[in-house]
């Protein structure tokens, strides 16, 4: 049985604006990729239908950004600078890994 796949991703919350509430998070693929888990929450992709979002949230229908995050860390699909939180279990790899640093 393979293991599920798992990625640090960049995950922009976009019910209440184009600059909503953002993180970056490892999250796991469904089988297909067609749904992403992330803290107990379930992601369906909008299959090219959302307004600057490109998954909901199944249970509340909220609609979100989520993408690779970026080596130099301008993840926000319309820049800003509101405050990126990183999820601490991921911290220490999203900088090595991503961004380059120590």
């Amino acid at each position: 049985m393979s293991k599920p796949k798992t990625r640090i991703m960049y995950i922009e919350d976009k019910s209440e604006g184009l600059n909503g509430p953002a993180r970056i998070g490892r999250v796991t693929f469904s089988k297909t990729g067609r749904s992403i888990h992330y803290q107990g929450r379930v992601f369906q992709s909008l299959d090219g239908s959302g307004f600057k979002a490109n998954y909901f949230d199944v249970d509340t229908g909220a609609q979100f950004w989520i993408s690779g995050p970026r080596k130099d860390g301008a993840d926000r699909l319309h820049g800003g600078s509101k405050l990126v939180e990183i999820d601490p279990e991921v911290e220490r790899e999203y900088w090595r890994d991503i961004r380059g640093q120590a």
